[in-house]
Parts: C-alpha cells; structure tokens; sequence
C-alpha cells in the first residue's frame, strides 16, 4: 500500500461464530484516502467488519481485497505492520508508560530507538499532548488524554491504513470534538484510508467521506456524502 492507503473490497462476505450468523453477503467499496464510516446499533456486525480487515477473523464465505489483492489470512502478520487499529477503550498498556505504549509498534518492528523518540514528539506536539505526559502511566491520565496516546501509537509507523472503533465513545463533548478537528486536519494533509465504526450520527456527518449502515448484519444502506442527511433520518427513527 502506498502512502494515501488502499481501497478496501468486500465481495460478497459473510461470517458466523457456529451457527451464528454476524455478517450476510457484504458486498462494498471502501475507497483509497478516505473516510468510510460504519454506523449500525450494537450487535449489528459493524466491529465484525473491522475484524475481518484486520486479520482477526476469515470470512466463511467471499473475499476481503486490499489494493485489490485478495487478504491472505496465512500471512496476516506483514500486512498489520500497515494498519493502524484505534479501539474504544484505549487499549493502553497499564503496566507501560506514555512513552512505551505509544513507541511499542516501533520497537517490535525493531527501529532505532532515537528514531522512535523523535516521531513520538511530532505526534505528541500534533495531538497537544504535553511531553510531561511520557514518563506517566495510563492510569495517571485523563479519558481524553488515554484516548489521544491510544491514536499516537496507531499512528507510530504511519500507516495507510487505520481502523477505528468507537474510538470517542467515552469522551466528553469538548474531547470528541478538539479530536474530530485534530483528525480532519491530519487527514487534509496526510490522507489516508480509514474506516471508523461508530453509533453516533452527529459523528459520522462530521467525519464521513462515505457511510455504511450495517443492520443485523446485512448492509442497509451506503452512499456518500450528498446521502447522509436522508440516511441519517431513516437511522435515527429506526426505520
């Protein structure tokens, strides 16, 4: 994948635990350097998609592509060193400081630790987070602040592609919002693919370059842009 990340495909998809269906023939189009978000209720198979990206899971059925190769699910370890993975609860190491937590994708890709410390600086300056903050651990930090140093460390190895899931969910008004700001402005200047689950609407027209509304694990609706409003009438009324 290039810098400006890859599309993302999903042919006909469908995926279960036992009998249990989670996902039922998805077929879309996620495109390169933009936005996607997948908005659903909880239970709706939305996270599931993420998994499939991300290499947790294979599908039963169909094909998940990546710049248009098929995901090879033997070799998953290669193609993660180019996802970034943002999750709600932060995901934070409780034992690591700031520091480590966040430099941690670069030591298990073994950089120099010089080179390390020194992106860690450019994304705590980019997320105005104080550098006081390095030599702290998780609990010592503010939800807000947990949630930024959680998206530093995605964001380590630069990757063009990251996944995020419900990653604002427990943040206050004020915190999701400076971050919303912060994110369109990364993502102006360095844009890259991304696909943000979330169940908040007010989110996904803030964020969304295309939506996708996944309901009892089937797609409901997608569409860009234009489409949100409309879409989100519907979502919101539960119809």
């Amino acid at each position: 994948m290039d810098k400006a990340g890859a599309s993302i495909v999903f042919e006909g998809v469908s995926f279960g635990y036992g009998h249990r269906r989670v996902l039922e023939d998805i077929s879309l189009v996620m495109p390169a350097g933009q936005v996607t978000v997948v908005v659903g209720k909880s239970g709706s198979g939305k996270s599931t998609l993420l998994e499939l990206i991300n290499g947790m899971h294979a599908p039963a059925q169909g094909v998940v592509r990546l710049a248009g190769e098929a995901l090879d699910y033997a070799r998953i370890h290669a193609r993660r060193r180019q996802i970034g993975y943002v999750v709600q609860h932060f995901g934070l190491f409780p034992h690591m400081t700031v520091l480590e937590n966040i430099g941690l994708p670069g030591v298990l890709q073994q950089t120099p630790a010089a080179q390390i410390r020194e992106r860690v600086s450019e994304l705590m300056h980019k997320m105005r987070l104080p550098e006081a903050l390095l030599s702290r651990y998780p609990y010592a930090l503010s939800g807000g602040e947990q949630q930024r140093v959680g998206l530093c460390r995605a964001l380590l190895l630069d990757p063009p592609l990251l996944l995020m899931d419900e990653p604002f969910a427990s943040l206050d008004y004020a915190t999701k919002h400076s971050i919303y700001t912060y994110f369109r402005d990364l993502q102006r200047v360095e844009p890259r693919t991304v696909v943000l689950v979330t169940h908040d609407w007010e989110e996904a027209k803030l964020l969304a370059d295309g939506v996708v509304w996944i309901d009892e694990g089937r797609i409901r609706e997608k569409g860009d842009v234009a489409s949100l409003e409309s879409m989100g009438e519907a979502y919101r009324a539960g119809v």
